[in-house]
C-alpha cells in the first residue's frame, strides 16, 4: 500500500513538473494527405488582384503528409490548395501550431485544427455553406412552382437567408469579443470596396480591450482610418464639388497655391517624370495650353517624382519639364505618390487630370488628347 502511494505522489510530481512546449515563434503547419502522391504541391494562398489568388508558402507532399513553416507579421485569412484538387480550403495561418486533415476527394470536409480562430473560422464556413443550401433550395422552388403562393414564399425565404447572411460575421464578431477571429473577418471585409465602415467600427469597438490594443488589433483600426481617409478624399474630388486647396513648392523652392493660378480653366495635372504614359501625353497637354491659354485656361502640374529608382528627382522632373516643353506652373514636394497633395487627391495612378471652373469646381476628370481639348474648347469658346 505504501509503495502505491508512493507511486501516486511521483506520477502527481511528474506530471506537476511538466512544462507546456513553448509556442513557436512563427507558423508550423502539419498536414496528413490520403490519397496524394509523393510530390504533389500543397499551397498556401492570399487573396490577389481581380480574384487571383497568390502562392505564399509551398509545401511538397511526401508519404501522404506535407508541412509548411514559416512567419507572419499578423494573423492572415489565406487559403490552401493543392494540384490536381478542385477547389481550396480557408483557414487562418497564424504564429502557432496548426494540423490539417487535408481531403482531397472533397476540399470543404479538410478539418483545421490546433487553434481557436481557425475552429471559429469553420464553424463560421459551415454556418455560410448552411445558409447557401437554404437559399439554393428556395430558389429551386421558385423556379419549379407553380403556385404563386409557394413561389412568392419561397422568394421573401430568400430575402431572409440574404439578410441572415449579411448580419452572420457581425454575430460572430458580437459572440467572440476575446478572440482575434472577429479581426480577422473585419479585416477580410474591409478589403470589400462597398464595406459598412461605420458598423465595422462599431464591431471593432466592441471587442475586448486586449484584443483591440494587441497589434493586431491595432493593424486593423489603421486600416479602418485610412479607407475612411481614402472615401473622403473620393468624395473630396467628385464631379461637382470644389477642388481641395493645396499649396506646394514650385522649381525654384517657392510655395504655390492652387487659388493663385486659378483661371476661367483650370486643369491640375499628375504626372512624373518616370511616367511614360504622362510624357505620351504631354504634347496633347501643350498644344491645348497653346490654343487656349490666352483665353483663360491655367494648368498646374504636380509632380510625383521621388521615387527610390530616381538619383536625383528633382533633376529629373527638371530635364522633363524643358524637354516636354511644359511652360506652365509646376510644383512637386518630390515624394511620389506620399505626395500630400496627391494623397488630398487619392491618387493611385498618372497620369491623373482634374478640370476646375472659375470657381474650383471640378466639371470633368482624366480626360485625354481630343476628349481634353473638345472639354476645354466647350469651357472657353
Amino acid at each position: 500500500m505504501k509503495n502505491y502511494i508512493a507511486l501516486l505522489l511521483t506520477l502527481v510530481l511528474l506530471a506537476s513538473c511538466k512544462t507546456e512546449e513553448p509556442k513557436p515563434e512563427g507558423y508550423v503547419i502539419s498536414g496528413t494527405a490520403p490519397g496524394l502522391y509523393n510530390g504533389i504541391r500543397v499551397f498556401l494562398q492570399a487573396p490577389g488582384e481581380r480574384g487571383r489568388k497568390v502562392n505564399m508558402d509551398t509545401a511538397i507532399v511526401m508519404n501522404e503528409a506535407f508541412k509548411f513553416e514559416g512567419k507572419v507579421d499578423n494573423p492572415k485569412l489565406w487559403s490552401i490548395s493543392a494540384n490536381s484538387v478542385n477547389g481550396s480550403m480557408p483557414l487562418i495561418v497564424e504564429n502557432d501550431v496548426i494540423t490539417i486533415a487535408f481531403d482531397k476527394d472533397r476540399i470543404d470536409n479538410t478539418v483545421i485544427t490546433g487553434t481557436r480562430s481557425n475552429e471559429l473560422l469553420a464553424n463560421y464556413y459551415a454556418d455560410l455553406r448552411e445558409l447557401a443550401n437554404k437559399r439554393a433550395k428556395s430558389i429551386g422552388q421558385f423556379r419549379t412552382s407553380d403556385d404563386p403562393a409557394v413561389k412568392k414564399q419561397a422568394e421573401q425565404n430568400v430575402v431572409n437567408i440574404n439578410l441572415e447572411q449579411s448580419k452572420l460575421p457581425f454575430k460572430y464578431m458580437s459572440e467572440y469579443k476575446e478572440d482575434i477571429f472577429p479581426l480577422v473577418l473585419i479585416n477580410d471585409m474591409l478589403n470589400n470596396k462597398d464595406a459598412d465602415l461605420n458598423k465595422l467600427a462599431a464591431a471593432l469597438d466592441g471587442l475586448d480591450s486586449d484584443v483591440k490594443s494587441e497589434g493586431f488589433g491595432q493593424m486593423v483600426s489603421n486600416k479602418l482610418e485610412t479607407i475612411r481617409k481614402q472615401r473622403a478624399a473620393l468624395s473630396a474630388t467628385e464631379i461637382g464639388n470644389k477642388a481641395p486647396e493645396f499649396t506646394a513648392p514650385t522649381p525654384d523652392g517657392k510655395q504655390l497655391a492652387l487659388n493663385d493660378v486659378l483661371g476661367k480653366v483650370t486643369i491640375v495635372d499628375f504626372w512624373a517624370a518616370w511616367c511614360g504614359p504622362c510624357r505620351r501625353e504631354n504634347p496633347n497637354v501643350v498644344k491645348v495650353y497653346e490654343k487656349y491659354h490666352e483665353k483663360g485656361l491655367e494648368i498646374i502640374g504636380v509632380s510625383l517624382d521621388g521615387t527610390t529608382r530616381q538619383k536625383d528627382p528633382k533633376a529629373s522632373w527638371l530635364k522633363a519639364i524643358e524637354q516636354d516643353n511644359l511652360t506652365w506652373h509646376q510644383v512637386s514636394n518630390l515624394s511620389y505618390f506620399n505626395d500630400p497633395v496627391a494623397r488630398k487627391y487619392n491618387i493611385s495612378s498618372i497620369p491623373a487630370t482634374f478640370i476646375l471652373d472659375e470657381n474650383g469646381v471640378i466639371v470633368a476628370k482624366n480626360l485625354r488628347g481630343p476628349q481634353l481639348e473638345a472639354k476645354i474648347a466647350e469651357m472657353l469658346e
